[in-house]
């Protein structure tokens, strides 16, 4: 229904609390936006891991009578959206297997991107895999670690994969948190009284009462258990390439991700954005919920009120069926509503955070221009998304990304706006952090940090996403601008 990208997912996990799988519940709460495909928790009481899993959304899983099945004082948790494997239970995780290092779960944020090739090789060496997530091949590498002790185990596992990774692992007595060399997804350690907390978000420790510590760093192994906290530092230095994308979007406002405020970011993006694209207007209305932090930024920077002027139904479910063909046209009206009296005969200045295909953003400002709106000024707080993610976005192919293939004024034109504003690769990264190298930008640039394995071009057109089948859907044409 909404043209943006997808939330990739979300990862807690908990050490020494007596309530640790209720505690993951709530995490999991706070990171429902990062996933709202299928959900899952395993718990540990020292003797046996148990999990549950299913679609649907956190509250909806976890009853009362299902957080009763999952006793024990460590638990990890996860919210999923596919980013490489089907919708599909068989793919919700966390995932649990019984090996020769016994019980062992593990939920996933990121992308591995030399899944296929691992994948294809222990196939050969007699593994059976039961999903096509590119996560399971970790689970298979750690079963086949030639090390004894845990912590060896992971960091041999590990040491095969290139990519995005932020893994929260379970024992029947330790958590396990890691990060990828590169930082590409965030992973926070924070402590709740004399237990140990980690999650993607430092939103979910709010919740649960825990005090942020620290980020687990890039290319660090954490192993929590009886003997405490330990920490490990096994790879080389990399470049880091923390995802832009995460201030930009795919964060929480409330959370701090990266070391770095997201509200005070993207309210930075929005003053960069109203000084490099600034238009005269009568208001500044956010396209909501992601464009308000950046909305506030634009309208202190160029003295213009910030009014609502688009309101949000907040209860349109994770799929929304229009009942016929010839009203397909109301699927953003159920999302979205004007109100005229903010927008009527006024200069608006429309704030979002991306344009992918361009189609929400066309129907968005004729719902304003209907609404009564004198003159409609689109403004996107950051650059042109010209390229597709590979490190744990779910983001469309390059064809499929307007900006890819149009020009500024074709898509203007097509989004029928007065004019049309993006912020550009400097005013990105000084509003994130000046002087700071560590982002990736690959889908504004399409220089991508980690190389694909095999052939580059055959990996850059498959981009992971799979049809019913399993097989490659066809490459769409873009929608034709007028």
């Amino acid at each position: 229904m909404f043209d943006k990208f997808k939330d990739e997912c979300g990862v807690f996990g908990i050490y020494g609390h007596a309530e640790a799988a209720n505690l993951a519940y709530l995490g999991l709460y706070a990171l429902q936006h990062r996933g709202q495909e299928s959900a899952g928790i395993a718990a540990a009481d020292g003797t046996l891991v148990r999990t549950v899993r299913q679609m649907g959304y956190v509250a909806e899983i976890f009853t009362e009578t299902a957080l009763a099945t999952l006793p024990g004082h460590l638990a990890i948790g996860h919210t999923r959206y596919s980013t490489a494997g089907e919708s599909k239970l068989a793919n919700a995780q966390p995932f649990l297997i019984d090996c020769v290092h016994g019980q062992f779960g593990l939920c996933h944020n990121g992308n591995i991107v030399n899944a296929r090739e691992l994948r294809e090789d222990l196939v050969r060496k007699g593994s059976i895999f039961q999903t096509n997530s590119d996560t399971e091949v970790m689970l298979h590498l750690y079963a086949r670690a030639q090390s004894p002790g845990l912590a060896e185990a992971v960091i041999e596992s590990i040491s095969q994969l290139s990519g995005a990774f932020s893994f929260a692992m379970i024992t029947r007595d330790h958590l396990v948190a890691a990060r990828d060399p590169h930082g590409f997804r965030p992973l926070a350690l924070g402590r709740l009284g004399d237990a140990w907390v980690v999650c993607s978000e430092t939103c979910a420790m709010d919740l649960v009462g825990a005090t942020y510590e620290r980020d687990v760093e890039p290319g660090e192994v954490l192993v929590i258990g009886p003997d405490g906290l330990r920490s490990y530092k096994p790879f080389p230095p990399s470049r880091l390439s923390h995802c832009v994308f995460e201030h930009v979007y795919f964060a929480r406002p409330d959370s701090e991700v990266f070391g770095k405020s997201v509200n005070e970011v993207r309210t930075n993006l929005g003053r960069t954005l109203a000084r490099e694209t600034g238009v005269p207007a009568d208001v500044i209305v956010p396209i909501p919920d992601s464009g308000v932090c950046a909305a506030i930024g634009y309208a202190e920077e160029a003295g213009i009120p910030m009014r609502f002027g688009l309101i949000r139904n907040h209860y349109v479910g994770r799929t929304f069926i229009e009942p016929a063909q010839s009203i397909r046209h109301f699927g953003v009206k159920v999302k979205l509503n004007p109100v005229r009296s903010i927008l009527a005969g006024k200069r608006v200045v429309l704030i979002d955070d991306s344009i992918v295909r361009g189609t929400t953003s066309r129907k968005i400002v004729k719902m304003v221009r209907a609404a009564g709106a004198a003159e409609v000024h689109l403004r996107i707080s950051c650059p042109p998304t010209i390229s597709p993610c590979f490190y744990g976005v779910d983001t469309p192919r390059r064809s499929e990304l307007i900006a890819a293939t149009h020009n500024l004024e074709e898509i203007r034109k097509y989004v029928a706006a007065d004019s049309l504003g993006y912020l550009s690769m400097e005013g990105l990264l000084s509003s994130v952090a000046p002087q700071d190298t560590s982002y990736c930008t690959s889908c504004y640039t399409g220089q991508y940090p980690v190389a694909f394995p095999k052939d580059e071009h055959a990996y850059l057109q498959l981009t992971l996403k799979l049809d019913r089948e399993g097989a490659p859907r066809p490459m769409p044409e873009p929608e034709p601008v007028p």
